[in-house]
């Protein structure tokens, strides 16, 4: 396979898919789900509240079409009232997703959030000149207003021409607003989940990559289909024949890192050093959450804060919500991993 950062848009099993591979390696796969009457993160519902869930402190709403959403903290709100709704991560088969009452509007270079305001710019954009000249776009596009509307300016908009910028977030305004304007009285889907390709366009076009390929059969022609292969299995090879074993289970992702034929006094520490390195493209892959339980190999107590480190580091370059729960009586360590994505299992079966 060709060297450098590729972009595969095709479909696979009837299924639009979208696969950034770097170096060889894949690094991101989204597959648009076979069952779309499921809500997806980012869509949009008029919805219409129907009952307080004791002890859960929420609500249950309907988004229409025979579907429900789960609303936190919903005080106020009675029953038959209608609100504006996101999706905002799967939920198991059984259970309603989550939804939330704080729209955001994503493109490549901003997020518009209506009935919050505030201009904020990605903190890894640091000169101050180009700060002031993308608050200036910002001011431009956002004026009319009323102050309804909040931005944040994405890092990505570092470099790019003022015009590219200004239509860019006139689109998401425009669209804030069309949504906004859509009344009625029944639950309905307002706006769409995005597709694997615009997906892909929005969040990896930073870098920019050397080449998009958009072809019916690359995927399989390219060697891309051999690594989503690899996912379906569980042993994940890490560097020097060590390995990681990755099992989801109902109530748990089980990770039980091997040494292989290593027995020298530093193998332990080494592979899991490995494993913190990719355990987060290894699980955004395979489309796995929830509560993840880690079998580090055996290693001495006193690295185990190096290893924290190198796993927190590698978590927050990733981008899904994920929190480091610490180490268990028994030595292992565990994490909460935001529900983002469906189980490859399940969108993509074998």
């Amino acid at each position: 396979m060709r060297k450098g950062r590729l972009v595969f848009l095709d479909q696979v099993e009837g299924r639009d898919v979208a696969a950034l591979v770097v170096d060889g390696q894949l690094q991101d796969l989204l597959v648009a789900p076979l069952d779309d009457a499921r809500p997806q993160p980012e869509a949009i519902y008029r919805a219409k509240v129907m009952r307080q869930m004791k002890g859960q402190h929420g609500v249950t709403v309907d988004l229409g079409q025979g579907q429900t959403g789960f609303l936190k903290q919903a005080k106020g709100l009675s029953p038959g009232q209608m609100l504006m709704v996101q999706v905002a991560t799967h939920a198991e088969r059984s259970k309603s997703p989550p939804v939330t009452t704080k729209l955001l509007f994503k493109s490549r270079y901003a997020i518009v959030t209506p009935d919050a305001p505030g201009l904020n710019i990605a903190r890894k954009i640091r000169d101050d000149d180009e700060r002031d000249r993308l608050l200036a776009v910002a001011h431009d596009v956002l004026d009319g207003a009323d102050g309804r509307l909040g931005l944040i300016m994405r890092s990505a908009c570092e470099g790019v021409e003022s015009d590219t910028l200004f239509d860019d977030i006139a689109d998401m305004r425009d669209l804030a607003a069309q949504v906004a304007s859509d009344t009625g009285d029944k639950p309905e889907l307002l706006m769409e989940a995005p597709s694997p390709a615009t997906r892909a366009w929005r969040d990896w076009g930073e870098p920019e990559p050397d080449e998009v390929i958009d072809s019916q059969g690359t995927i399989e022609l390219s060697g891309v289909r051999d690594l989503i292969d690899q996912l379906y299995e569980p042993l994940a090879p890490l560097p020097d024949g060590a390995s990681m074993i990755i099992e989801p289970t109902s109530a748990l992702v089980a990770v039980d890192v091997n040494t292989g034929s290593d027995s020298s006094l530093g193998a332990g520490l080494k592979a899991n050093m490995a494993t913190a390195r990719d355990l987060p493209r290894q699980l955004r892959l395979r489309g796995l959450g929830g509560v993840i339980v880690i079998d580090f190999a055996p290693m001495p107590r006193k690295d185990r804060r190096a290893l924290e480190q190198a796993l927190g580091r590698a978590l927050r370059a990733d981008g899904i919500d994920t929190v480091l729960v610490g180490w268990t009586p028994l030595g292992h360590f565990e994490l909460q991993r935001k529900r983002e994505r469906i189980p490859l299992t399940e969108v993509l079966p074998q």
